[in-house]
């Protein structure tokens, strides 16, 4: 008989201590994700990517019309419209990246927050 084998009362119970699942650990897809969400990497989904697309176009739209609008205006500028739309479509270009950006930065926060790694 060993001594592992008699009764030690010193030896810490597991009672109230849950088991791992597999389940609980995070997949690769999922620390990926975590790694690319929180410290450095390629964001590679299909849906955050096209969410960043589309508000990007869209602000580059709305500041070009904004710019057009602007100058036609303010004629004591002596700029053609085509300037101001170029001029509002990199405002933004800069802007829609910049805040679609800042917004998934937040979801993607929650997410992890929430235990979602997906």
């Amino acid at each position: 008989m060993t001594v592992e084998d008699q009764d030690n009362p010193f030896r810490p119970t597991v009672q109230g201590v849950e088991k791992i699942q597999p389940k609980d650990v995070p997949s690769e897809r999922a620390a990926y994700n975590i790694i690319s969400d929180t410290i450095i990497g390629v964001n590679a989904r299909k849906g955050d990517n096209a969410f960043q697309a589309k508000v990007t176009f869209g602000s580059v739209l709305l500041f070009a019309t904004v710019g057009i609008a602007i100058v036609l205006l303010k004629q004591d500028w002596n700029l053609p419209w085509f300037a101001g739309a170029l001029v509002g479509a990199f405002v933004g270009l800069v802007f829609g990246i910049l805040a679609s950006g800042i917004i998934l930065m937040i979801y993607r926060t929650m997410r992890h927050i929430q235990g979602k790694h997906d």
